[in-house]
């Protein structure tokens, strides 16, 4: 499937050295809240064999601790990364806790990480590891359009979450490996989920479609879940501008991308509270009771909007939206210890459809899961926003540009 990596590993030294050449200043006499939190995630989710695990969480903090590493060019950041990963894959290049038989589209997510070390490093059982999981990507079952099941055991059912476990793993890959026919596939799950979810009146996606239409949750005549979660969305905008970033700018479906996008941009613009900057746990359900301001979706709407300015794919005019967010953020959920340790409180700690106990996608249930501080998801969609925000509030002077930009073009 993968054939020769000679021009991946060629350019290595290349992209190793762009890598660890340049960082962005960000505050210059103390450190960024994206080192703040990258210590609290390091400390409440140590590199340990004890403590590591597969898991979608962990791929949101990690790839924020990357953009850290990314940011300053401080080698720890790199370090616990790989010494997280090297406890989870085995020289063989097994994976401790993974079963590609779940077919669990979130298992993927883990796989960017392995991915970046792979292309630093070279080594073997990373390579072994990406193939495992580009196979599960390969044999997904699907709905008969074409578009993942979320798992296994959700049947002809695409979430919005998926986009983010599957698709910038699956562009990533496809552009490290130059399998530049699946950008095509890549492209469709995203207007898929848009063309099922979309609710034209709000311009919000709907958490779930289940194309069988036979779930309890599901709207007897669309297949749509009822309500439009925060974090939902939040996974889907991040998705969208992660792949842009690998999209072959000439591929005739990035227009397409783009205008989901923007789409996408001006809905959650127009869900911002405009007191606070931030998004609530039921986008569109402000004003009903029990709703509230949640700390995880506000953090993916910021990166996204944040990441959509930076790189060209939205207009300049988001940025006091994306301030306005971060700001709200900082001054609703972000607190300090007297130890210095920074907390991100806010965060509903998981949301889903079906199952058992039985998750039907009413707007009472989506109240009813806890709050929690620190939860790995709000932790790293945190870190993430916030790399966005030094980056676009004090661009480096030299083009950050990595390997991936000379080949894809």
């Amino acid at each position: 499937m993968i054939g020769t990596n000679n021009r991946l590993l060629a350019g290595k030294t290349l992209y190793v050295a762009m890598l660890m050449g340049f960082s962005i200043a960000v505050t210059a006499n103390a450190q960024s809240l994206s080192e703040k939190m990258s210590a609290t995630a390091m400390k409440l989710w140590p590199d340990s064999p004890s403590t590591v695990k597969w898991a979608y969480e962990q791929g949101v903090f990690l790839k924020g601790i990357e953009g850290v590493w990314l940011q300053t060019g401080n080698k720890k950041y790199f370090d616990y990364i790989k010494n997280y990963l090297d406890n989870l894959i085995a020289d063989d290049g097994t994976i401790k806790g993974y079963k590609e038989d779940d077919y669990n589209i979130d298992n993927v997510l883990l796989g960017r990480e392995v991915l970046m070390l792979y292309q630093k490093l070279g080594t073997e059982k990373y390579l072994k590891a990406l193939k495992t999981l580009r196979h599960q990507l390969q044999t997904q079952p699907r709905t008969n359009e074409g578009g993942f099941w979320h798992k296994k055991r959700y049947p002809y059912q695409m979430w919005l979450d998926g986009l983010y476990m599957g698709e910038p793993f699956y562009a990533e890959y496809a552009t490290a490996f130059h399998e530049d026919a699946d950008f095509d596939d890549i492209a469709n799950q995203f207007i898929y989920m848009e063309s099922h979810a979309r609710d034209a009146k709000t311009g919000l996606l709907y958490h779930g479609w289940d194309e069988s239409k036979k779930e309890r949750w599901a709207d007897p005549k669309t297949g749509l879940s009822q309500n439009f979660w925060g974090r939902a969305d939040g996974w889907y905008a991040m998705a969208l501008v992660d792949v842009l970033d690998n999209m072959p700018v000439n591929h005739p479906k990035r227009k397409e991308l783009l205008a989901i996008l923007n789409r996408l941009a001006v809905a959650i613009k127009n869900y911002q509270n405009p007191e606070t900057g931030l998004w609530y746990q039921v986008l569109d359900k402000a004003t009903e009771k029990g709703n509230y301001l949640e700390a995880s979706a506000s953090c993916m709407f910021v990166y996204a909007l944040a990441k959509g300015i930076r790189q060209g794919y939205l207009s300049p005019n988001y940025k006091e939206a994306a301030e306005k967010g971060y700001n709200g953020i900082i001054n609703r959920f972000i607190e300090t210890e007297s130890n210095g340790q920074v907390n991100l409180n806010g965060t509903v700690s998981v949301a889903g459809l079906g199952g058992n106990p039985y998750r039907d996608g009413s707007y009472q249930y989506y109240l009813s899961e806890k709050v929690v501080k620190n939860d790995a998801k709000g932790v790293g969609a945190f870190i993430q926003a916030s790399v966005e925000m030094e980056r676009l509030n004090k661009p480096s002077k030299r083009k950050r540009i990595t390997v991936f930009d000379k080949e894809r073009r």
